[in-house]
């Protein structure tokens, strides 16, 4: 099945709304489709109505940032019940904080040489209680000082680089146990991305088993296709079912469109299975 379980839109740090993200998955055949937007659930009724529309099943879903060992990762929620308190509570207080950081990243940036960034990145935010380092890397790339997202993460907003504010977002208990009280599953989102040693890793993988997590994303817009096996591998070694989604957020920012990905390796077991 061509699914594509996470993928974002204006509600967080997408470009296009909602129904304009299902248009594109739906232009990728993608058969099965969520949208994930970071810590808040606004667009998953116009992006259910949009999908159903145009003829693809749809899982409600959300991408909540979660703090472990000091640094960000990022855990994908599908199939959540929208009116679930604890889980509607939880993004809320992990929402809480990103205007104030965003400010100093602002800050940040001004001392380096790079005026009204803040300014620059609220140009790109719907919601101004959802501005990221995405806004900021967009300013960046239209000030002509990055090439494009990416080199604005590497040169000035990723962690360690001179513009990076750390932020101490949800505890992984937390969002594994919001996910979880919503009648979810629980994603471990590219993991790919994390600057973690092997020990941590199997210690974050631990964690994340023994709070009732299942399934890690193994194919998906955020990692290199030698990074399919490998997390191919971890997915087997652990016992995790496998994801598969494009990461994407905005045209022209990154090569991998919905519905475009390969396959997941065929002895894996899919995590949307149970729901078809």
């Amino acid at each position: 099945m061509n699914a594509d379980l996470h993928c974002h839109s204006t509600v967080s740090d997408g470009q296009l709304a909602p129904a304009a993200v299902a248009q594109l998955a739906k232009a990728g055949d993608v058969a099965l489709w969520a949208l994930t937007d970071h810590d808040e659930l606004g667009g998953q009724r116009e992006a259910r109505a949009a999908a159903e529309a145009l003829g693809m099943r749809y899982l409600t879903g959300v991408e909540i940032s979660v703090t472990w060992a000091s640094r960000t990762v990022h855990i994908v929620g599908l199939h959540v019940d929208l009116e679930c308190a604890a889980l509607v509570d939880g993004l809320a207080r992990t929402r809480d904080g990103r205007a104030a950081r965003a400010e100093a990243i602002g800050e940040r940036l001004e001392t380096l040489g790079i005026p009204n960034a803040y300014e620059g990145a609220l140009q790109y935010v719907s919601n101004p209680d959802l501005i990221s380092r995405t806004h900021f890397a967009r300013f960046l790339v239209e000030s002509g000082r990055a090439q494009h997202t990416q080199d604005a993460f590497s040169r000035w907003l990723g962690e360690g680089k001179p513009g990076y504010v750390a932020h101490r977002w949800a505890k992984l208990a937390d969002a594994v146990g919001w996910i979880k009280a919503a009648g979810g599953e629980a994603v471990v989102a590219h993991p790919g991305r994390y600057h973690y040693t092997p020990l941590e890793f199997d210690t974050f993988f631990g964690e994340f088993i023994d709070l009732g997590g299942k399934a890690i994303e193994v194919v998906t817009g955020s990692h290199t296709p030698d990074q399919y096996g490998e997390y191919a591998a971890v997915a087997r070694r652990f016992g995790f079912e496998a994801s598969r989604g494009s990461d994407f957020h905005a045209p022209g920012e990154e090569a991998i469109l919905p519905g475009s990905l390969p396959p997941l390796p065929s002895d894996l077991k899919p995590v949307w299975e149970r729901w078809l």
